[in-house]
């Protein structure tokens, strides 16, 4: 056999072999940062955040004016709706706040409560309509807690619609799962809300959105110009077609922003006297009804009524409640004794409390629209009747 000649080795000007103890070397697309630039990365994106939501404001036209309310499709814009008030709620206005009561469900912008109360007062602009359809008492308080902080030495007038005491599922006590409006400003975690089951990534988010400006400024751009969703999801959205298109896929994401936030409709098919909506409670066959009316001392939307009270008051505002009026015609007689005692009681505590509080009497049955909502024509009997009343004259005349 033939042996195999010895490997030659490399010689001393051989370049030399990396050490095998050595660091391995930084590849082509590795960055790594120090302590110092860290900092400096945090704090520009921290100072984006914070200036972001700002400039937003300046570069974003929001034109208002008499008898201007958040329009429906944007009830859930939190963060148009602080700026409204911040733009609009000078020193001498009176804020009139509430659910779709003081909004006006079924009537349009010229034909709310806040409209004949400037009305009677002989402006057009003194009284603000800071309703929002569907904001219930625990709603009101998360809104009024982290997006109302400006308003401070103000005047407010405070709708209490005992409709959400009707209940248990209107009060959101009842054990079951519901879906409802304003999830997101409810108590996430204390007090516990039976009715509301969301899981822990939900409560935190809801939760930062109601103190961090940078995602509540975010939450106004997808409510207002990409249909409530996010840049991605609008990009995705389908036609509906068959097959599904895409027509998202190929547009200027920027190109929506270019129409300016969108304005209610001056004859909305929905609302007004013309509409098919705007009608008495009772002309299609309704009849007096019978209600699962909720304890005050039990009640999860009473207690969120109180401490909005409360928090508005420490803040420096002179508020004043108006109770109802509640739809009595449509509660069963045998029930009205019931509804009567409740409306007392919240009376009472306002009483106890030192806050002005005016009860109306109760519509003539041909203005509501339902157990809680007056038509124009109600609306216009309750302006005229708040100002007849010499206690709610004073107050409106009185300095905050």
């Amino acid at each position: 056999m033939t042996s195999v000649p010895p490997i030659a080795r490399p010689d001393s000007g051989s370049l030399p072999t990396q050490p095998a103890t050595a660091e391995p070397p930084f590849g082509v697309n590795e960055v790594r940062l120090s302590a110092r630039q860290w900092l400096v990365t945090f704090g520009i994106v921290l100072a984006c955040a914070l200036a972001i939501p700002r400039l937003g404001k300046r570069a974003e036209p929001f034109p208002t004016g008499p008898d201007y309310r958040i329009p429906y499709a944007l009830s859930s814009d939190y963060w148009l709706y602080q700026r409204r008030l911040e733009q609009d709620a000078g020193p001498g206005k009176i804020l009139v706040l509430g659910d779709s009561v003081v909004w006006g469900e079924y009537v349009r912008r010229d034909g709310t409560l806040s409209h004949f109360l400037n009305q009677q007062n002989g402006g057009p602009d003194r009284f603000v309509n800071c309703g929002v359809n569907g904001l219930f008492p625990l709603a009101m308080e998360g809104l009024v807690t982290d997006y109302v902080r400006s308003i401070r030495g103000r005047k407010v007038i405070v709708h209490c619609n005992l409709l959400w005491l009707t209940s248990p599922k209107a009060d959101l006590s009842a054990s079951q799962q519901e879906s409802f409006n304003h999830s997101q400003l409810v108590p996430q975690f204390t007090p516990r809300v039976p009715s509301y089951r969301a899981d822990a990534n939900t409560r935190i988010s809801a939760t930062l959105a109601r103190h961090v400006d940078y995602l509540a400024w975010t939450d106004h751009l997808q409510n207002a110009y990409y249909g409530q969703r996010s840049l991605p999801q609008w990009t995705l959205a389908e036609d509906g077609g068959d097959p599904p298109a895409h027509p998202n896929a190929w547009r200027n994401p920027l190109a929506p922003l270019r129409g300016g936030i969108p304005q209610e409709a001056p004859r909305d098919p929905a609302r007004g006297p013309e509409s098919h909506r705007h009608k008495r409670w009772d002309a299609g066959g309704g009849e007096p009804a019978h209600f699962d009316w909720v304890n005050l001392d039990n009640s999860l939307q009473w207690g969120g009524f109180r401490r909005v009270i409360q928090v508005l008051r420490s803040r420096g505002n002179d508020v004043l409640v108006v109770v109802g009026p509640f739809n009595e015609h449509m509660i069963a007689v045998d029930q009205r004794p019931t509804y009567r005692t409740l409306r007392e009681g919240v009376t009472s505590w306002l009483k106890s409390n030192n806050v002005h509080a005016i009860t109306p009497e109760t519509l003539p049955t041909e203005f509501y629209a339902d157990a809680s909502h007056p038509l124009t024509e109600g609306y216009e009997v309750l302006g005229r009747r708040l100002f007849e009343d010499m206690s709610f004259r004073a107050w409106v005349s009185s300095a905050p």
